[in-house]
């Protein structure tokens, strides 16, 4: 053995020993055992799982309601509906966000009477008369106007905020929606009733008006290279499944989809069964629990949904989407892979470390420092979700005078690299230290721990499988990582999506013509 290999080996192996003795402490602190001690569950009578972590280390608490639906239960026609009733749950309820709820009720009726007759007459294939639909669309614009003299902007949030409350926010994906923000641990009782009336008695006030927001949203996504590629890119790889649909949806059914449309969602998934609330911080079990049934009861039982029937059939030829853009080349690749559930997830997990943790990574090493044609280059399992079978994917931006064509051969250079060669043992050594010190990391504080206990409680049952991800990434060995590389990276089961630039051409001169 040489004296510069012994020198590499020996700095490898300190760097691990400096990561394991830094977080030791926290380690000892924050491991199974020691969260099964502070940690309650608790399935209400209606289905609603709670989980509790005690952390009294400051008078705070954080919450995460975890509701388990996305975007994977939309289809054409009410595409990013999921995410608009993300945005009403925060317009309030029968209570608060009203200065005289009986008669706003009335007329919130009238404004989704008037827009049916509206989007009736709009959306006819023939025979639809211009005068006509002028004359409903200023009705359902009036019957709005009538109904905004009733609400009171904002006060869901100013409560929040009034008591306390920080980080108001939420967020919906293509598998799941979240709520969150931190209250002190002298509000428990005010979050359980604020929590649990947006979901017992939502009002969709302002819906149109909040609808034209979202489609805002989309607008300003399109104006992005990348989100424009990677729509792309997802509508190619997906034929069947939903996770080919875009989230905040297509511009369309932002355009169509009603009020009614909402309240049948929210109806058909809001339901306790099919929700996980997390409380982490300096509360006790013993004592949240009863406020928390108290509250949160008082939503009606429903069974949960049936489980997603599409599946996304095996992909057997290699798809390539070129989208001609005057910007800087953007390269995605994706591969068809199993979901979260399947055995051999940790071992996707070891090879995202592999392909793209940081400066180290096997990707960033060749494309961004050694061949320097890539600015950004990276890889992450899990794409778009984790629920269902889903994509790992290789990103990579060019730097300029280079190609996608240059990113995607390097790119395929390291994934043949990864197929035909063990990776080594400082490599793996440093792949299981890394996820032990992010498992850390992310428990770091009470929001973050909120949501993994509770992402975790709803995608396999149990909040403890966040623990147990890194002892299977313990287990993974070399073998494993060549034997999934290659059941996953072939060209039949590639997906690519690339931007080439467009150059724009030069305006003429002021005072010439071209000719």
């Amino acid at each position: 053995m040489g004296v510069t290999h012994m020198k590499k080996q020996l700095g490898h192996f300190l760097l691990v020993v400096i990561l394991l003795i830094a977080f030791a402490p926290l380690a000892q602190a924050q491991d199974l055992a020691s969260f099964e001690k502070r940690i309650a569950v608790k399935t209400l009578d209606n289905g609603m799982t709670v989980v509790v972590c005690e952390r009294p280390e400051a008078p705070v608490f954080s919450f995460f309601t975890h509701v388990d639906v996305g975007s994977d239960r939309e289809y054409p026609g009410i595409t990013g509906l999921a995410h608009m009733f993300e945005h009403m749950a925060f317009k309030g309820t029968d209570k608060i966000g009203t200065n005289n709820y009986p008669e706003e009720k009335v007329a919130i009726t009238k404004v989704e009477e008037a827009y049916q007759a509206y989007d009736r007459e709009r959306r006819k294939p023939f025979g639809r008369e211009d005068k006509k639909l002028a004359e409903l669309e200023q009705a359902w614009k009036d019957a709005m106007a009538a109904a905004q003299k009733y609400v009171v902007e904002n006060q869901f949030g100013e409560i929040v905020e009034e008591n306390g409350g920080e980080g108001l926010n939420a967020f919906t994906d293509n598998e799941e929606t979240g709520y969150h923000y931190s209250f002190p641990s002298n509000r428990v009782e005010l979050w359980a009733y604020l929590e649990s009336e947006r979901f017992l008695h939502p009002v969709l006030r302002e819906f149109y008006k909040e609808r034209e927001v979202v489609h805002e949203e989309r607008r300003l996504g399109e104006s992005n290279p990348f989100e424009r590629l990677f729509e792309q890119f997802l509508a190619t790889a997906y034929v069947a499944h939903p996770y080919g649909q875009p989230v905040v949806g297509w511009p369309s059914d932002l355009e169509s989809f009603s009020m009614t449309d909402a309240q049948a969602y929210f109806n058909e998934y809001y339901m306790p069964a099919n929700m996980v609330v997390t409380l982490v911080g300096d509360v006790k079990a013993s004592d949240v629990l009863p406020i928390v049934n108290k509250y949160f009861s008082r939503l009606p039982a429903e069974p949960k949904p049936e489980p997603l029937r599409t599946v996304e059939p095996p992909q057997n030829a290699e798809r390539i989407v070129i989208l001609h853009e005057a910007t800087q080349p953007i390269f995605i690749e994706g591969y068809h892979k199993p979901s979260a559930r399947d055995k051999d997830d940790a071992v996707y997990a070891a090879l995202q470390d592999l392909m793209s943790n940081g400066r180290t990574s096997r990707l960033y090493r060749s494309l961004v420092r050694d061949k320097q044609i890539a600015a950004f280059a990276s890889g992450f399992s899990g794409v778009p979700g984790a629920k269902y079978p889903n994509m790992f994917v290789f990103f990579a931006t060019s730097t300029p005078g280079h190609t996608p064509q240059e990113i995607r051969d390097a790119i395929h250079a390291e994934i043949e690299r990864v197929k035909k060669e063990d990776i080594t043992d400082d490599e793996l050594a440093m792949i299981k230290t890394r996820a032990k010190a992010d498992l850390i990391r992310k428990l770091g504080d009470n929001e973050g721990l909120a949501l993994e206990l509770g992402s975790a409680q709803s995608l396999y049952g149990d909040w403890r499988e966040l623990f147990r991800q890194v002892d299977r990434i313990e287990k993974v060995s070399k073998v494993d990582i060549r034997r999934v590389a290659n059941a996953t990276f072939l060209e039949s089961n590639r997906t690519i999506a690339m931007t080439e630039t467009k150059h724009l051409a030069q305006a003429a001169p002021a005072g010439k013509e071209n000719n």
